[in-house]
């Protein structure tokens, strides 16, 4: 007995040795750091994959548009709350479709479907120049046409009912609008990190993660925080989208705030990422 207890005392600080408690996140198990992506890739443009990911982001952006933007307008038109799904209902509708969206097209582009998440991703260099500057095109031009495709179906209605458009609501700063975009943005952004990070699926193999799942929940909490602010926007594309359909001068007076506010967001999370939870320029190379 006393011979067995010594061979567990000893596999136990042979397990402590390796993986000191409290300290997995600075383990190499089973994991080595990719290769950061090149700033230009010109062999991309004649890559068929390169075209069907924008295609996908087009698509998919055009598709979270039209179903977020048609939800909005359902709660608008309803004579009281209790007859529509409300704040709740928009929250819901957002980080559904971005769950949907971003486990249909992972696989494809990343499901990014946000130039703010391509930004932050570009800026922690997993992706080109080329193809984040491509994505963010393609997921505008899907915005546009989603919003537009909604306010074909009630045209009078969609002007009448602010089209989705995102402002700074009344009794509120545009400082208070830019930081609540900054926030919700580092918000999406941090768990697209930490989510999609490929150390913690090696690292923490014995539990299941889908990650669209954690992203769209960020989703759906952002927006029940601040659709009372600036109507959510954390989404440049989604923003963009909505005024120019919409075409009203105080849309387009808060459009700033909807850019600057999710890229300076987006920068955070991704130095955040880096730097202090990845730690990656402080690494010893061995």
């Amino acid at each position: 007995m006393e011979g067995k207890e010594e061979d567990v005392k000893l596999g136990a600080n042979k397990f402590s040795e390796r993986q000191p408690i409290g300290t997995s996140a600075q383990t190499d198990k089973d994991y080595k750091e990719p290769p950061p992506a090149p700033l230009f890739e010109p062999g991309e443009l004649q890559s068929w994959s390169f075209w069907r990911a924008g295609i996908a982001e087009f698509v998919a952006t055009f598709l979270f548009l039209y179903i977020t933007v048609l939800t909005v307008m359902g709660v608008s038109r309803a004579p009281n709350k209790c007859a529509s799904v409300g704040i709740q209902g928009i929250a819901w509708a957002f980080g559904g479709m971005i769950f949907a969206l971003v486990y249909c097209t992972a696989g494809i582009s990343g499901g990014h479907i946000n130039p703010a998440v391509t930004f932050g991703l570009f800026l922690a260099r997993k992706l080109s120049l080329t193809r984040a500057i491509f994505y963010i095109i393609m997921q505008c031009l899907g915005a546009i046409c989603g919003a537009g495709v909604v306010k074909g179906f009630q045209p009078s209605q969609y002007q009448l009912r602010g089209g989705g458009a995102n402002i700074v609501s009344p009794g509120y700063t545009k400082g208070d609008g830019l930081g609540a975009e900054i926030i919700g943005t580092f918000v999406l952004v941090y768990t697209v990190f930490s989510a999609t990070d490929a150390k913690r699926s090696a690292r923490d193999s014995h539990v299941p993660i889908l990650a669209p799942l954690p992203i769209g929940f960020a989703v759906f909490l952002v927006h029940l925080a601040t659709i009372p602010i600036t109507g959510t926007g954390i989404n440049p594309a989604r923003s963009l989208g909505a005024a120019i359909i919409y075409n009203k001068d105080h849309a387009w007076d808060d459009q700033w705030i909807f850019w600057v506010g999710p890229f300076i967001g987006a920068a955070l999370a991704a130095l955040y990422h880096q730097l202090i939870i990845r730690a990656i320029p402080f690494k010893s190379r061995g």
